[in-house]
């Protein structure tokens, strides 16, 4: 059973809390460097190596928007506090979209921090998800966030197990519709529905299936086209049928 969504809101809350306390006083590699012409001054790049100090959302979103930092784990570590707080706005994946984020935290190699660190940014992703699926004003779509998660954490079957318990939820089945609309295409043609420099092979199967065995009823209840729960049916026929 989910939490109903004022302890969701709670629990995103506390784990924000936790993320802030848990990267207090964390900076960025003393030997990081970027190119001055394309991502900023040394002044800014200072900043990043100051502990604390709030970063105006533009040297935020350019810090988190770039791919050729050397030290990426100690600057994620850094802007976290604030990070955390532009995906709830929604404001992040907007910026890089969602799989260039989650790349982004993949490259920090997250799962190798300290415990305690690990374990409030994945207290965090955790409450967000939960918070995207059933919270009618989210601000992330949840094929955006998906991608994200599955970018971020290099797993998949997680997300969509939590995905499956919300979808008691009315929300939750409302995103499913969404979703299957913004994936067909490419799930008709076995292709993953975004960018991925992980496991593809295993995760377009997972989910097909996914939508196969729970898009249907959502669909039905949400009076979708019956060009797309046509769709949806053949997901589940091999290649040769699916084509016939």
């Amino acid at each position: 059973m989910i939490p109903d969504r004022t302890e969701i809101r709670g629990l995103l809350d506390e784990a924000l809390a936790g993320v802030a306390v848990a990267f207090q006083g964390m900076t960025a590699h003393e030997q990081e460097s970027n190119c001055e012409c394309h991502w900023g001054s040394a002044e800014e790049l200072a900043l990043l190596k100051t502990p604390d100090v709030p970063l105006d959302d533009d040297l935020l979103g350019r810090t988190y928007g770039t791919a050729d930092w050397h030290y990426p784990g100690p600057l994620l570590r850094r802007i976290l506090p604030q990070l955390t707080q532009h995906l709830v706005a929604g404001d992040a994946i907007s910026r890089t979209g969602a799989p260039g984020l989650g790349y982004f935290f993949a490259t920090a190699r997250w799962q190798e921090w300290p415990a305690g660190q690990q374990d409030a940014l994945r207290e965090f992703l955790n409450a967000w998800w939960l918070h995207v699926l059933v919270e009618p004003d989210a601000k992330v779509s949840a094929h955006d966030g998906l991608s994200f998660l599955a970018e971020a954490t290099i797993k998949f079957n997680p997300w969509l197990a939590a995905w499956t318990e919300a979808l008691v939820d009315e929300v939750t089945r409302r995103r499913l519709v969404e979703a299957v609309d913004e994936w067909m295409y490419d799930l008709r043609g076995n292709a993953l529905p975004w960018p991925s420099w992980h496991d593809v092979d295993t995760w377009v199967p997972a989910l097909q299936l996914f939508v196969v065995r729970h898009a249907p009823g959502a669909l039905r209840e949400h009076n979708a086209s019956v060009e797309l729960l046509d769709d949806v049916r053949r997901l589940g026929l091999s290649d040769p049928e699916r084509w016939a």
